[in-house]
């Protein structure tokens, strides 16, 4: 009895830290000194690093991992800086879906990845569309994803479908008061020529 105690008094602060890794990490996002933003990504990671010490089953502190190791990977713009820190990500990503198939923002982070550098994952785009089409299904505030596959319908000519994707990004960022995507939409928009 006590060790089953112990094991759920664990896996609630693990919780706890994780909830707080993904705070830190939406605060570094909605940051906009550079400083300010590198300080939350640094202590979401400690946070997160911490939750997996005391439970390396819970999927959201793997997640947690990876939105500040992501967003600390983008911080000076998306570039890729280090192979290393991009293969610590997907490591993330995958052990978060091996433990949690149903997670929505690892199906995004990994379709992201897919589509953007399939050759460096070993993947291939049409499963990293597969998965950004299943997030975009299941979650109507995706902005990201939809992002991405509107770029990815205006690779491949198909410029209407692109254009619902990004107008709904748009409208879904402004709401949000993600600048930083509301641009990227409205870039995609003005590439097809489309009103917003």
């Amino acid at each position: 009895l006590l060790s089953l105690h112990a094991a759920v008094a664990t896996a609630e602060t693990a919780a706890a830290l994780a909830t707080r890794a993904m705070a830190e990490c939406d605060q570094g996002q909605d940051a906009t000194a550079r400083d300010a933003r590198k300080l939350h990504f640094e202590r979401g990671e400690a946070l997160a690093k911490q939750a997996l010490a005391l439970d390396e089953r819970n999927a959201d502190a793997h997640f947690a991992m990876v939105c500040n190791l992501g967003e600390m990977l983008r911080l000076d713009g998306e570039k890729i800086t280090s192979v290393f820190g991009l293969r610590r990500l997907l490591n993330e990503v995958d052990r978060t879906l091996e433990l949690d198939p149903d997670h929505v923002g690892a199906m995004a982070t990994k379709g992201n990845l897919l589509m953007r550098l399939p050759r460096m994952f070993g993947g291939d785009e049409r499963e990293g569309e597969r998965l950004l089409r299943e997030v975009v299904r299941r979650d109507d505030r995706a902005v990201t994803s939809r992002i991405t596959l509107a770029k990815t319908c205006v690779a491949r000519g198909d410029r209407e479908e692109a254009r619902q994707l990004a107008a709904r990004a748009l409208q879904i960022a402004t709401e949000q008061g993600r600048a930083d995507k509301a641009a990227e939409a409205r870039a995609t928009l003005d590439e097809l020529g489309a009103p917003r």
